[in-house]
């Protein structure tokens, strides 16, 4: 998906006297000021931003990796958009709590996202290339932030279903322009590309998950502001968690819409980090797949072999018997986001703490985020896939026998710091197993991986406003349960046939693309 830059034998002037120009790491593809024969452009060339030595096997960077700042400029833009997202998210099933109409903006957009993942992130990765895909895909979110400025059926459930449509091709790019970033890092620095990728994953979800902080924080301090909190009368206590049926939540006097100034300043914004979201992406980051792009445009394949990349993958029975964990994260981050909110959290302690309390979770979530992407080299994924499963199994059990009282105020805060640190095995885990399963299908993975995800998503918030909450915890864990089953199945049939990694089938290593190139000049090495 990339290119490679390679220097070796004698060069056609003096090594002491020239710099090369260099703008991009020598990782990244081909620039303006070579030719395609390896020749140089004039010394008018600007000046590098990234200045290397030519030496007579390699060029060196004097600064960090290209590849690793772009792996945090994707990391902020998604923190800024999820800022926003994530934020309303939260709130929805008691901000808009009236007629369910909340929560099914969040079932729209998944199921959306369900469409969108069969045909879009391959053919818009393929013709925009993973950079654009981002920017376009962040526009639809804005937009969903703009919805709810008025939030009504007329206004939430479009932009929901906008939302969905470049919700998977966000993902699927972003997906994707990490593992292809891994791979040439793990190829440059002679590295096992799994982890590499594992690396990269880790630092991006420490990053993106603390949006659930500042999107939480923000709404918390904001909604705060309002004068018209009530106190919780001791009838309504008894309609929460699990030992009540939990279906009349939106009836009591706890979930308060706060004063609309308030909420058009909490969604102002949010749009406002939404935007500068985009332009982050659109300015900064690399646009590492442009060379890819332009030949597929160029040699483009029929539309039906794009279309139905997504679907020629699930003749792969890994695929198929990922299906259960992919659907579970869906689940578990759809229940902390709708149930755990409405029926522990604003039911118990009133709408102004849901911010706070998923704070918490956002919190953990980054940290452990960033632990688990470090340390899975060396514990291997299934130590930690079986953390997480213990995680939420011994979350599920007490919320099936906790009573929530105001005067247990840590214990709210326990459940989403456990919840979070179950979430960030899940993501990070789950990610990277995709990437170094299917390393040459990796916009249809990763559209797959969306797919079935938000599945998980639409399924839960579906069937939210008819079934009680205890119901909803035992499919949860019946979920869990079947998600243990079938995971380690993938993970020994692995262990005993490792997938081909990338850097030594689709990418060239230095070694082959050295001796290759006697000419003595430097030149680029098409995968």
């Amino acid at each position: 998906m990339s290119s490679f830059l390679f220097c070796s034998g004698q060069l056609p002037f003096p090594v002491d006297l020239w710099r090369a120009p260099m703008t991009q790491d020598p990782d990244m593809s081909v620039q303006p000021w070579m030719k395609d024969e390896g020749s140089v452009e004039s010394p008018e060339t600007p000046r590098p931003l990234v200045d290397t030595v030519v030496t007579g096997k390699r060029v060196t960077g004097t600064m960090i990796s290209r590849n690793f700042k772009n792996v945090l400029v994707v990391s902020i833009g998604f923190l800024s958009l999820f800022t926003a997202y994530g934020g309303l998210q939260s709130l929805q099933s008691s901000l808009n709590a009236e007629e369910g109409m909340g929560v099914a903006s969040l079932s729209v957009i998944y199921a959306s996202i369900i469409i969108s993942s069969m045909f879009l992130p391959p053919i818009m990765i393929k013709n925009l290339g993973c950079k654009w895909t981002i920017v376009v895909g962040m526009a639809c979110y804005v937009s969903y932030s703009v919805g709810n400025l008025y939030p009504g059926w007329y206004t939430l459930i479009p932009t929901s279903f906008i939302l969905g449509l470049g919700g998977s091709p966000l993902w699927s790019a972003k997906c994707t322009y990490l593992t292809i970033s891994g791979n040439i890092q793990a190829a440059r620095d002679g590295k096992k590309g799994s982890d590499v990728i594992n690396h990269y994953f880790g630092i991006f979800f420490f990053i993106f998950q603390s949006s659930a902080v500042w999107g939480n924080l923000m709404s918390s301090l904001i909604f705060g502001q309002d004068t018209a909190i009530a106190d919780i009368p001791e009838e309504a206590l008894a309609s929460c968690g699990a030992a009540d049926c939990g279906l009349d939540i939106s009836v009591n006097s706890t979930t308060t819409r706060p004063a609309q100034r308030l909420v058009w300043t909490l969604v102002g914004c949010y749009i406002g980090v939404g935007v500068l979201a985009m332009i982050i992406i659109a300015v900064f980051l690399d646009n590492i797949d442009q060379e890819q792009t332009s030949q597929f445009r160029e040699n483009r394949e029929p539309f039906w072999h794009t279309f139905l990349a997504t679907f020629r993958l699930l003749k792969d029975w890994r695929l198929l018997t990922l299906i259960p964990l992919t659907m579970y994260s869906g689940f578990e981050q759809s229940f902390l986001s709708g149930e755990y909110t409405k029926n522990y959290v604003t039911c118990a302690l009133g709408i102004h703490f849901v911010g706070f309390v998923m704070m918490c979770f956002g919190a953990s979530n980054s940290l452990f985020s960033f632990l688990f992407g470090r340390i899975s080299r060396y514990t291997g994924r299934a130590p930690l896939f079986l953390l997480a499963a213990l995680a939420n199994l011994s979350c599920i059990i007490a919320l099936l026998l906790w009573r929530p009282d105001p005067d247990q105020l840590p214990v709210f805060f326990v459940f989403p710091a456990l919840w979070g640190m179950a979430d960030a095995i899940w993501q990070t885990q789950t990610n990277s197993l995709y990437g170094v399963l299917f390393p040459r299908e990796k916009e249809a993975a990763f559209a797959n991986y969306r797919m079935w995800e938000s599945l998980g998503f639409v399924i839960a918030f579906a069937y939210s406003t008819f079934l009680c909450l205890e119901y909803k915890l035992y499919i949860l864990l019946a979920v869990l349960v079947l998600t243990v089953i079938t995971y380690p199945v993938v993970e020994y049939y692995e262990h005993k046939n490792p997938t081909e990694p990338v850097e030594e089938g689709a990418y060239d290593n230095h070694k082959e693309a050295l001796e290759e190139k006697s000419d003595g000049i430097i030149a680029q090495t098409k995968i």
